[in-house]
């Protein structure tokens, strides 16, 4: 059974840094690429970043280029997401899937398995 358990969220003021942690559990987590998606209030999934089965590849939405990095340990079957300068817009669910989407539909990203999020906060 495919496990991911996020950790690492919380309230923060603009311009702050947060590091999301993804443990996954319940298959070969160097076979997979891993990616991080959100989703804000009121709004459907939105990818925000995909990382390849070594780690050398890594892929991002626009909005985040520069301020977010993704990175993975294999050796600890665990993914990473890094957030820097975070502003007001970076405020919502954040999950990590197994995979990555095919597109950006909110519909296909809904199919990748996810865990239950942890939360992320900019406010002042």
């Amino acid at each position: 059974e495919v496990q991911l358990v996020e950790s690492g969220g919380g309230l923060v003021q603009p311009g702050g840094s947060l590091r999301l942690s993804c443990a996954a559990s319940g298959f070969i987590f160097s076979n997979y690429y891993m990616s991080w998606v959100r989703q804000a209030p009121g709004k459907g999934l939105e990818w925000v970043s995909s990382i390849s089965l070594s780690g050398q590849n890594t892929f991002y939405t626009e909005s985040v280029k520069g301020r977010f990095t993704i990175s993975r340990d294999n050796a600890k079957n665990t993914l990473y997401l890094q957030l820097n300068n975070l502003q007001p817009e970076d405020t919502a669910m954040y999950y990590c899937t197994k995979g990555r989407p095919e597109s950006r539909d909110p519909q296909v990203i809904a199919g990748l398995p996810r865990g239950q999020g942890t939360h992320v906060t900019v406010s002042s």
